[in-house]
């Protein structure tokens, strides 16, 4: 019985080293990436997107089940939908987190290049696309490329 507690011992000791190693690993292929805020491998994510990882107007990324509970709770809450690989994106959210500092707006981002079904999901048809949902329910959106000051009215008429 001694015998079989130990062989047991030392398989758990092994499969903890391997997992240790494997995390190791990771980190060391993928640097400061290996743990981001899609919760995906780096090598599994679009190369668009990749490059936005360090970039600090894409940091407040919301995933898919987070946003299905925030509806399905009847929060209120402003939305961003965009994609990696959307230029008009890249032009609108320079301007729009920074105007969502001054005015204290917490405005989570949705990346539709990594969550596709998100398309169809929240009836998203062009990127970007900013939305308020009040209590659950899209009160208005607006889609497509926008100045500040749209997105500074925008933000202002929604805020409690």
């Amino acid at each position: 019985m001694k015998k079989l507690a130990i062989y047991l011992s030392i398989i758990v000791v092994l499969f903890g080293a391997l997992f240790v190693l494997n995390q190791q690993s990771n980190k060391a292929k993928f640097g400061k990436h290996a743990d981001n805020v899609y919760k995906i491998a780096p090598d599994k994510l679009h190369p668009e997107t990749v490059k936005l990882l360090d970039d600090p107007n894409y940091q407040n990324i919301i995933l898919p089940e987070d946003l299905d509970k925030k509806i399905a709770n009847k929060e209120s809450f402003y939305i961003y939908y965009f994609a990696s690989t959307c230029p008009h994106c890249k032009v609108t959210t320079p301007i729009l987190m920074p105007v969502a500092k001054e005015l204290g707006a917490d405005i989570k981002q949705f990346n539709l290049e990594e969550f596709k079904d998100g398309w169809k999901r929240y009836g998203i048809e062009f990127t970007p696309t900013l939305i308020y949902y009040k209590e659950g329910k899209e009160v208005e959106r607006l889609v497509g490329e926008q100045t500040k000051e749209a997105l500074q009215s925008f933000i202002s008429k929604h805020k409690s």
